[in-house]
């Protein structure tokens, strides 16, 4: 029901992009920690699994380490899928038994893509490429690479929400969109960054540093 893209900017910005046909999938699926790396937890999915991938990272654990050790302990792990991303750069998935449908993974430079319920098996090759081969923030990098898998193919149906999130060392996602359910959410997505990017860098301001930070022209907003 998912693909997925994590990417880096080797600059220490990690990155999330996902779509399902299921709603609301960024919800359940991004899992990102500044100076860590970033988790997606897919297929028949268990957040907390997530979270605890990110702990094993932050304690020293490399991706293949951390889910190995989840992989060996955990309780109906053959129903799940999961992708980690070091802050290394090293990459790791795991396909449980149970994965949904046609599934496969991909991996390269700085980024890592897995799906279920899959077109064909060359969608996170697809995936990974677009994101390789373009070029500007980490923001529209991710977004390309869902582009670039839903042009080869996608899911085997239908996609209704896509999220994208990235962690910058701010101590927050700085980036954070979601559309929870939408005839085309990868559009919608589109939409949602063109509104955010210029608007980011702001926000950021307004949290470390609220006395320089700008207005908008806002009914009620004099700055």
């Amino acid at each position: 029901m998912t693909f997925s893209i994590i990417g880096a900017d080797g600059q220490g910005r990690y990155g999330l992009a996902v779509t399902s046909s299921s709603p609301a999938v960024a919800a359940r699926c991004a899992h990102l920690r500044d100076g860590v790396g970033a988790v997606s937890s897919q297929n028949i999915t268990d957040p907390r699994l997530g979270t605890i991938l990110l702990d094993r990272l932050e304690s020293g654990s490399s991706a293949h380490q951390a889910l190995d050790e989840l992989v060996d302990e955990t309780d109906d792990i053959e129903y799940r899928q999961l992708v980690v991303l070091d802050a290394q750069g090293a990459s790791a998935v795991f396909h449980g038994d149970e994965t949904l449908g046609k599934h496969a993974e991909a991996h390269g430079d700085h980024c890592v893509s897995a799906g279920n319920m899959l077109a064909n098996a060359s969608v996170p090759q697809a995936v990974c490429e677009a994101f390789e081969g373009t070029t500007g923030e980490l923001e529209q990098r991710l977004l390309a690479a869902l582009q670039g898998g839903i042009a080869a193919g996608g899911e085997e149906g239908p996609v209704y929400s896509a999220g994208l999130s990235v962690v910058s060392g701010h101590g927050w996602r700085d980036t954070d969109l979601r559309v929870d359910w939408h005839e085309d959410p990868i559009t919608a997505l589109e939409d949602l960054l063109k509104t955010w990017l210029p608007r980011r860098e702001d926000y950021v301001t307004r949290a470390v540093d609220p006395a320089a930070s700008v207005g908008y022209g806002v009914p009620g907003d004099d700055r």
